[in-house]
C-alpha cells in the first residue's frame, strides 16, 4: 500500500520518459523538442511552500552556474497556470513550471502517488537520466553530472 512512497526514482542510464505539459504561460513543453540538450526536472509538491520555495530559490540563486552548464531548467507539480505564475513572479524563477494537472507525468518519473514526492532529475542529450534523487540534492552536485 505504501510501496510508492518508498520507490527509488529511476536509475541513471533509463530512458527519460517522454512529456508534454504546458507551463504557467501557456507554453507546451516536450522532451522530444528539447533532444540534445542537457534538461533539469524538479518534482515537487506545492507551490509556494517552505521546502519548495528553499528549493527552487536554491536554484535560481545558482542560475548563472546552470545557465553555463547549459542546462534547460523546469519545475513540475500538479497545481495550476495561476498558482505557477504567481508563484513564479514571487520569487523571480527564471525557468518555466510545468503544469502536470493529472500526475501522469510525475507518475511515469516515479515521482507520483497521494502526494508529488520531492524528486530531481538530470536528462542528458542522450534522453537518458544522468541523475536521479530524491529530496534537495545541492545544485553543484546535480551540475557535476553535466559534462
Amino acid at each position: 500500500m505504501l510501496k510508492w512512497l518508498f520507490s527509488a526514482p529511476l536509475s541513471p542510464g533509463t530512458p527519460a520518459p517522454a512529456f508534454d505539459l504546458p507551463d504557467d504561460s501557456g507554453r507546451r513543453w516536450r522532451l522530444s523538442d528539447l533532444a540534445g540538450e542537457w534538461v533539469l526536472l524538479v518534482f515537487y509538491p506545492g507551490d509556494d511552500t517552505m521546502v519548495c520555495t528553499r528549493q527552487l530559490c536554491a536554484l535560481r540563486d545558482e542560475w548563472q552556474s546552470v545557465q553555463q552548464k547549459g542546462v534547460r531548467c523546469f519545475g513540475v507539480n500538479p497545481q495550476g497556470e495561476d498558482s505557477h505564475r504567481k508563484f513564479r513572479e514571487k520569487y523571480r524563477f527564471p525557468f518555466p513550471l510545468l503544469i502536470d494537472t493529472d500526475g501522469e507525468v510525475a507518475g511515469a518519473y516515479l515521482a507520483g502517488g497521494w502526494i508529488i514526492r520531492r524528486t530531481v532529475y538530470l536528462i542528458g542529450p542522450d534522453g537518458r537520466i544522468r541523475f536521479g534523487e530524491r529530496g534537495v540534492p545541492d545544485v553543484a552536485s546535480i551540475l557535476a553530472e553535466v559534462s
